[in-house]
């Protein structure tokens, strides 16, 4: 039995940093991300037999250091008694970047493993299940706009507005296409435990979800443009003053973020978020997005651009 599976990655413009538990991979606080259309991942999960084990392939190449990963992911879904799988991921963005590539992978997978089982799933369900594997992931089994909420013992997300209700472009500014030096999970872990800035980014955080949510519903671009950026900074502020600093910037990031600052004094609407990793996501009205796309592909350092309008909820696309 096998399913292949898309899903979008997606960014937080309000940011998800800190695990309040980490055994069930639960935020320390809530988020607000917006799923991307033209970036994706794709995932089949075959279930076979007499297979001696779990076998994964990223972008064709087989690899093992997130075997452990997957396996687990798949035990939640699937449970333990399960059939072994060969897992083959592949996607048309950089991994490992600062791109949420996790995100789109185990959203992807998570929903291709319940199909290849014949197992029903809500999206609320699958969501909880992507989730305890990658935190981010559980918002991209959502399209357009989604919360996830840290309250409670489970992870919840929810929709606050479909693409279409508000449509929004992206520009991404790759400055370095390579794996980040430290991964999310344990930088997170590291500004838990020694950044002095770390609880007071977790008591500010309801503020900036309460200001970015209803900027959304009222479709405030201004607005939700003051805070994301806002948020975006102290997120990073939180991992500089983490010890060893966690720093993902480069010059190029820098230099994207002036580009962005010139074009906001030009009378742009465009505003700036940086995950953990050097690359820069512009979100902009669609009548800025080529002018933002000149804009950052002409700044030294940027070594790709992407662009991609809001996309849609993970999807299955076949079964059999």
């Amino acid at each position: 039995m096998q399913a292949t599976a898309i899903a979008q990655p997606n960014i937080a413009l309000i940011k998800y940093w800190g695990k309040r538990d980490v055994e069930r991979n639960l935020p320390a606080v809530g988020s607000i991300s917006i799923t991307l259309c033209a970036l994706y991942t794709e995932v089949n999960v075959e279930l076979v037999a007499d297979l001696p084990g779990d076998v994964l392939l990223v972008n064709g190449v087989e690899n093992q250091p997130m075997l452990p990963r997957v396996s687990a992911c798949l035990d939640r879904v699937l449970g333990e008694k399960r059939a072994f799988a060969r897992v083959a991921s592949d996607s048309n963005f950089p991994i490992a970047a600062g791109l949420a590539s996790s995100a789109s992978a185990f959203a992807a997978m998570t929903v291709a493993a319940a199909a290849a089982a014949n197992l029903s799933y809500t999206s609320e369900a699958l969501a909880r299940l992507a989730g305890a594997t990658s935190g981010s992931a559980a918002r991209s089994l959502f399209g357009g706009y989604a919360e996830l909420s840290n309250s409670g013992d489970t992870i919840n997300v929810s929709s606050l507005c479909e693409p279409e209700s508000w449509p929004l472009e992206v520009v991404v500014a790759i400055t370095e296409p390579g794996p980040k030096p430290t991964s999310s999970t344990v930088a997170m872990e590291l500004s838990r435990q020694t950044s002095p800035f770390y609880d007071r980014w977790v008591l500010q955080q309801e503020h900036d979800l309460d200001v970015a949510r209803a900027a959304i519903l009222k479709r405030d671009f201004a607005q939700l443009a003051t805070i994301a950026e806002h948020n975006c900074l102290k997120m990073h502020s939180v991992m500089w003053a983490s010890r060893p600093p966690m720093v993902f910037w480069n010059a190029a990031t820098m230099r994207c973020l002036q580009t962005v600052r010139r074009l906001q004094g030009e009378g742009c609407n465009v505003f700036f978020t940086i995950d953990a990793g050097p690359q820069v996501k512009a979100v902009c009205l669609p009548a800025e997005v080529e002018r933002v796309r000149l804009a950052l592909a002409n700044t030294p350092g940027v070594q790709k651009i992407m662009t991609s309008s809001l996309g849609s909820a993970a999807r299955l696309v076949n079964a059999a």
